[in-house]
């Protein structure tokens, strides 16, 4: 139809049936509906009152014979002009039918799926008027003659209101999926980093190894091959756990990239569409969002102080031979990315270089911090530190559940029981400085687990220079931190047995 005609098909269109007036009947109210129109509202309605401005007829209604001959002249002319739009009827479910090439799409009821063209009209077969409400009640699209009588006193809303609300709703599922995902790949991009360090830390361990065992007489190849072999069936077993983890993390990446598919897919549906699909699709959103975040394996890494620590010594041992034993092993996997380690894991130096490590859980990230390899939870326990003259550490113990990842420093408080120097000044976790009579180029730390009592001394002539008092539950190892040596003489700073000339602990 020209767009010139609207006004003229506007005012011969029945606001009932939506269609053009048949046997015109008019109100005092001046607005005419079809004779059968208006007769079967008001025998719905139980009231004579108008359907559009709800004003009260009082007298009998005639046909309106010159809107009559107007209305049937504008509808033999709309009959021989063709049609622009297709038209959507919306059925019981007892007349649903597939639709011809030019005959009507059909719609079902609002609980099943159908999918009209953008400009097809959508309307109610009962009343044929325009579907544009939803009833809360009964959770149901409606046309306003459906609201009356049959939902009086029911919530009726504009149809594009639940619409909105289930989009919105839909909408942030759908950015919790994309979270989610983004977190899972995150996850699945730190194991693919792990596999080839995996490797790199089976090259250097094997290659240390090897370098201690051959100070070793040949008759020690044998324990040397033994300990080569346990590393790589290590490495072979952390790497297919990773391996595995990896792919569960891909399946579940997979499947929450198919659900995101899904629910942008139905995102882009409008009106009845919507709704029919709305529902499925948060069903399968919630159960993808369901569950609880995926977390970073502990230990996934080599422990490569279980093959390294010690290793010469405990060998020599077993031959009956005195070797060098360092009472601390060193972590690697727990050193912050700017500390390097020596291969024997007793020094570590501040290397301005970040180094490129997974960032397992063990692992320090804000500070500059590495743990030894092995805690305590009971018994007395020294070893002594070579700091030289090193401008910039923090030696002493801190508990296995202290805060690697987050913004902590160095106190009791946070479990960690420290002597700091930095700038000539000696000072406590706590903030106290201290103030010594010579500036010690080894400090002792000495663990009283049972008694509660971490101490340090000067080792020249075990003076005594502060002693923290706590009690302890959980596992204590000892703890490290190191700054940029500068133009300091000493770059590392190096775990030592302790002196022969002190006393040793318990």
């Amino acid at each position: 139809m020209a767009e010139e005609n609207l006004p003229l098909k506007h005012f011969l269109t029945c606001s009932v049936c939506t269609e053009i007036l048949k046997d015109p009947v008019s109100l005092g109210c001046h607005h005419s509906f079809c004779s059968s129109c208006l007769q079967d509202f008001w025998a719905q309605a139980e009231n004579k009152n108008c359907p559009v401005c709800k004003r009260k007829s009082s007298k009998d209604v005639v046909v309106n014979f010159s809107i009559k001959e107007l209305a049937d002249s504008y509808a033999r002319r709309q009959r021989s002009a063709p049609s622009d739009e297709a038209q959507v009827v919306c059925t019981e479910p007892s007349q649903r039918s597939a639709p011809s090439d030019e005959a009507q799409v059909v719609c079902t009821e609002p609980s099943q799926r159908s999918a009209p063209s953008d400009k097809a009209q959508v309307v109610c077969t009962e009343h044929l008027k325009d579907i544009k409400w939803f009833c809360k009640e009964e959770q149901r699209a409606v046309c306003h003659v459906c609201e009356f009588p049959h939902h009086q006193g029911h919530t009726v809303v504009p149809l594009e209101e639940p619409v909105q609300e289930l989009k919105q709703q839909l909408t942030h599922d759908l950015t919790a999926l994309q979270a989610r995902r983004s977190r899972h790949q995150e996850l699945e991009e730190t194991y693919e980093a792990m596999v080839p360090h995996l490797k790199e830390q089976r090259v250097k361990t094997e290659r240390r190894i090897r370098a201690e065992f051959e100070q070793l007489h040949r008759f020690l190849r044998e324990e040397e091959e033994a300990r080569v072999k346990a590393l790589r069936e290590e490495e072979e077993q952390k790497r297919k756990r990773i391996l595995l983890e990896r792919k569960t993390l891909q399946e579940q990446i997979r499947s929450l990239s198919e659900g995101l598919l899904a629910v942008e897919a139905d995102l882009q549906k409008d009106g009845l569409s919507f709704l029919s699909s709305s529902t499925r699709s948060r069903t399968s959103a919630r159960a993808l969002l369901s569950g609880s975040d995926p977390q970073l394996l502990p230990g996934a890494l080599l422990d490569e102080a279980k093959h390294l620590g010690n290793l010469a010594h405990r060998v020599w041992e077993e031959m009956g031979q005195r070797t060098t034993f360092s009472p601390v092993t060193l972590d690697p996997n727990t050193a912050a990315r700017r500390l390097s380690l020596s291969d024997d894991l007793t020094s570590v130096r501040h290397s301005g270089v970040i180094q490129k490590v997974p960032n397992n859980p063990e692992r320090f990230t804000w500070y500059r911090n590495v743990l030894g390899s092995e805690g305590f939870s009971s018994g007395e326990h020294c070893w002594e530190v070579e700091v030289g003259d090193h401008p910039d550490w923090i030696i002493g113990v801190a508990k296995e559940s202290v805060d690697r990842k987050g913004e902590r420093p160095a106190t009791p408080a946070n479990g960690i029981w420290c002597l700091l120097h930095r700038s000539g000044k000696y000072t406590l976790g706590s903030g106290e400085t201290l103030t010594l009579k010579r500036t010690p180029e080894r400090i002792r730390v000495q663990l009283d687990y049972d008694g509660g009592e971490v101490s340090f001394y000067d080792p020249e002539d075990m003076t005594l220079i502060y002693t923290h008092q706590d009690t302890f539950t959980d596992n204590i190892f000892p703890y490290f931190n190191v700054g940029a040596a500068g133009e300091a003489r000493t770059k590392d700073v190096r775990v030592c047995g302790v002196s022969s000339r002190t006393k040793p602990c318990k």
